[in-house]
This record gives structure tokens, C-alpha cells and sequence, in this order.
């Protein structure tokens, strides 16, 4: 039997734009991808701490060390500069292995810097 569970999160990150004609997805800075064990068009949640918004998107790679997480598209109006949000991929697994699955919980500051 395989089940869903979570894979990676960063935890309380900042929105640090959000660009409504660009085409789509959520841009996500290379050191914040790497600590969460995220890749470039990788599924994620969005989860808004602010305003209770969550939706699907995929992931962009941005700019390492910019701290930028910024939303594109129509994503670009779940959220507003200085929302915390919070970004969750899911892994499909084999039910044994996911009891020994270990996921990726990132605790950036509030600078979307790795601590």
C-alpha cells in the first residue's frame, strides 16, 4: 500500500514579492530549496498564516541567498509582501517505509535565512 506524507516544509517563511503577470508557480530561494530537500518544479502546498489561503503550485528556483519567496501568477493574489506562509510537498510511499521517514522541517529566521 503506498500513502502520502509529508516530505519537506519551510516553516513560517516571509513573502517577499508577489508578481501577477508572470505565468505562474512560486519563486523560492536556491538555499531555502536545498535545506528543504525542494526542487525546481516540484508540487508544493502554500499555506497563508495571514489570511487562510492554500493552494498548489510548483516551485521556481530562485536567486541563492536573496531570500526571495515570491509568489507568480494567479498565486499572486493569495498573498500580500510580509504574508508568513508556510510551503508543504507531499511524497507518495510504501506504508512501511513512510513509518521510518524522516521529512525535511525547515525553520528559516525572519529573513528567510537558513539558522
Amino acid at each position: 500500500m503506498q500513502i502520502e506524507v509529508l516530505k519537506s516544509k519551510l516553516h513560517r517563511v516571509k513573502v517577499t514579492e508577489a508578481n501577477l503577470n508572470y505565468i505562474g508557480s512560486i519563486t523560492i530561494d536556491e538555499d531555502l530549496l536545498d535545506a528543504a530537500n525542494l526542487i525546481a518544479g516540484e508540487k508544493v502546498q502554500v499555506v497563508n498564516n495571514n489570511n487562510g489561503e492554500r493552494f498548489e503550485t510548483y516551485i521556481i528556483k530562485g536567486e541563492r541567498g536573496s531570500g526571495c519567496v515570491c509568489l507568480n501568477g494567479a498565486a499572486a493574489r493569495k498573498a500580500q509582501v510580509g504574508d508568513i506562509v508556510i510551503i508543504i510537498s507531499y511524497a507518495l510511499m510504501d506504508f512501511e517505509a513512510a513509518k521510518m521517514f524522516r521529512p525535511a522541517i525547515v525553520f528559516p529566521d525572519d529573513q528567510n535565512r537558513i539558522v
